[in-house]
């Protein structure tokens, strides 16, 4: 039984960089060594190597780990392989299992014993006379005889009882254990695979662990199409995908991974030339196969077929993703033409359309929001509104906050261009640069009503108990009065921040007053939120209270172009600012209480980007004012 303390010594014995340094080019920087992480790709080393802590992490991606689990995770092993070829190594003996672990890793062995005779049988049946359907099939294709060998094509034959007689030195319940022959109450059992062209389904390490078969026959409706083994001990579906063991080299040197939706999709791809490809077996994508794919690139590709039926197949995909997402780390999406799957498009228009489609991959998001917007009709206020709560059940699904707080943002901006498009010339007697309005006559119209007198006694003292109660606290910061005075400035950009900043914990009450005032409907004019403010003791722009931060959008002479565009990048710091600030009184806490290398490293991450938000508050301002 492997002990922890057995484990230890192990990995105690293990030099760590010897280790890895065989696969990754390692440099000595002081304690540590470091590399270009080998599990993303990057231009900057992030990747360190320390000997002493016997660990690995990288800064980019989160990968972290010790000598047992760079085995399994880079190499390819399982735990009892990699434990194996470390003890050799270190010329230590590993100690017997438990009987009932020795038992089942036995029945594994066997296992693959038999789907090893399995697939040679199938292979001979394709040469065969009886096989020349299938080959007849497979000419259709334009499968070569390389492809064909390369991808261990075979044919089942008919017959329910074939197979048991080919493969009579192995029991029949190992048959039906390893999910060839299925056995049925008061009837003898039978074959699994009946007259089908079949396709072995193979391990990390290459091994057959499955078979997949496409029927020949027409004439059988009541028959699937394919049909795939069932899970086995060697056949997990959800976390197998076809083809990884060739598709991850090739995806280490062309830097992608592409997700296809079935093995004869792969296969197509792979004789046309683009050898990185899997597929999932029979199932939506799962997690593991997503972290599994993460592994190889950090945004794999989802090409899937435009009918309905292949993009649901991808929004699953995207809704199992969206909890998983982690910084760099994401998915890709492509749509291919409706009617028209890989191979399809590749022999009606050739490689390079299928090329310029896959260069075309867009953006999670972007296909979330697509997705959103096409699914239900957006008519009427609550069509919208309806929209608006999909947007947000999926950014709640993320359980990364920055990456949350970074969707809803973007999917909010979207949803407010769609929803409140600008309208020129709306106000009575024309508009004004800044986006406020001009009275018309002495009382002058507020959407077409009568526009209220903003220092009424009425207002200003509305005002001033919003004021007061906020005085005592919040964030009465520089930034905080900044950006408040760069919103009074350029009330059209209220609409456009509005929901951004209502989300955001800890914000200066003012905020909430300043959104009731000028929302995206009826917005106030500069002038008269000054004079609002003015006389409820808020200082206006230039003022003591914010002179320490001179931003480029509170400058008399600002372009307005440019103005809305640092306003935007100082609320990005405003909204950014909570979230970071308590992710990382998350990751001290977590370090303090478990004094773990990963919880060290995360909050040393965290500080890492506390470090960068400040200094990018510096620049921006002493930049922004000096310009």
């Amino acid at each position: 039984m492997l002990t922890p303390q057995w484990l230890d010594q192990l990995r105690s014995r293990t030099t760590l960089s010897a280790l890895i340094g065989r696969s990754v080019r390692l440099q000595k920087a002081g304690r540590e060594h470091k590399a270009c992480c080998p599990f993303h790709n990057e231009k900057s080393p992030s990747f360190t190597v320390n000997d002493e802590k016997g660990f690995y992490h990288c800064f980019g991606c989160g990968a972290h780990g010790d000598a047992i689990r760079w085995m399994t995770d880079h190499q390819g092993l399982d735990f009892m392989d990699a434990v194996k070829e470390l003890a050799a190594e270190a010329g230590m003996d590993v100690p017997a299992p438990d009987p009932r672990a020795a038992k089942a890793a036995e029945k594994r062995d066997t296992l693959h014993d038999v789907m090893h005779a399995a697939q040679d049988w199938f292979v001979q049946n394709l040469s065969s006379p009886q096989g020349e359907e299938a080959r007849a099939y497979l000419a259709t294709r334009g499968f070569d005889a390389h492809t064909v060998a390369r991808f261990g094509f075979g044919y089942a034959p008919e017959g329910r009882q074939a197979m048991k007689e080919a493969l009579d030195k192995f029991p029949e319940p190992m048959l039906i254990e390893a999910g060839l022959r299925i056995a049925v109450e008061n009837r003898d059992p039978y074959d699994r695979f009946r007259g089908r062209l079949m396709l072995p389904i193979e391990d990390a390490r290459g091994r057959v662990i499955a078979f997949g078969g496409r029927i020949l026959t027409k004439e059988k409706m009541d028959a699937p199409k394919y049909l795939n083994s069932p899970d086995t001990p060697l056949f997990d579906k959800g976390r197998t995908l076809y083809n990884l063991h060739r598709a991850a080299p090739a995806a280490r040197q062309s830097g992608r991974m592409i997700v296809v939706e079935g093995y004869m999709d792969v296969i197509a791809l792979a004789a046309a030339g683009i050898g990185e490809c899997v597929a999932p077996l029979g199932t939506a994508l799962t997690e593991h196969q997503i972290e599994m794919l993460w592994r190889q690139v950090e945004t794999p590709i989802l090409c899937f077929d435009g009918d309905t039926a292949g993009q649901r197949a991808a929004m699953r995909a995207i809704s199992r993703a969206l909890p998983l997402l982690r910084p760099a780390h994401s998915l890709r999406i492509v749509r291919l033409p409706e009617g028209l799957d890989p191979d399809d498009l590749i022999k009606a228009r050739g490689v390079r359309a299928l090329e310029e489609i896959l260069e075309g991959a867009r953006s999670l998001v972007e296909v979330l929001w697509e997705f959103e917007c096409d699914s239900h009709p957006l008519v009427t206020p609550e069509d919208k509104a309806g929209l608006k709560a999909r947007l947000i059940e999926h950014v709640e699904a993320i359980q990364h906050p920055d990456i949350a707080s970074l969707y809803r943002r973007e999917l909010l901006d979207r949803y407010s261009e769609f929803a409140f498009p600008r309208r020129e010339n709306r106000w009575q007697g024309g508009g004004q640069k800044g986006g406020g309005f001009t009275r018309s006559g002495p009382r002058g119209k507020w959407n077409g009503r009568p526009a209220p007198v903003p220092s009424s006694p009425e207002s200003i003292d509305r005002l001033k108990r919003r004021f007061d109660a906020g005085s005592g606290g919040g964030a009465r910061d520089a930034l905080s009065a900044a950006v408040l005075a760069g919103l009074i400035r350029w009330p059209s950009q209220l609409a456009r921040h509005a929901e951004a900043l209502a989300r955001t914990p800890g914000l200066d009450p003012r905020f909430e007053a300043l959104l009731d005032c000028c929302d995206a409907e009826d917005a106030l004019e500069s002038g008269a939120l000054g004079t609002i403010l003015t006389e409820n003791g808020l200082q206006p722009p230039g003022t003591a209270e914010y002179s320490g931060l001179r931003f480029s959008f509170l400058h008399p002479e600002a372009n307005e172009q440019q103005a809305v565009s640092d306003l935007a990048q100082a609320i990005d710091l405003l909204v950014e600012r909570p979230v970071l600030e308590a992710a990382l009184a998350q990751a001290t806490t977590r370090f303090e209480s478990e004094l773990s290398d990963e919880a060290f490293a995360e909050q040393q991450r965290l500080l890492k980007r506390k470090l960068e938000f400040d200094s990018r508050l510096r620049q921006m301002a002493t930049r922004q004012a000096g310009s």
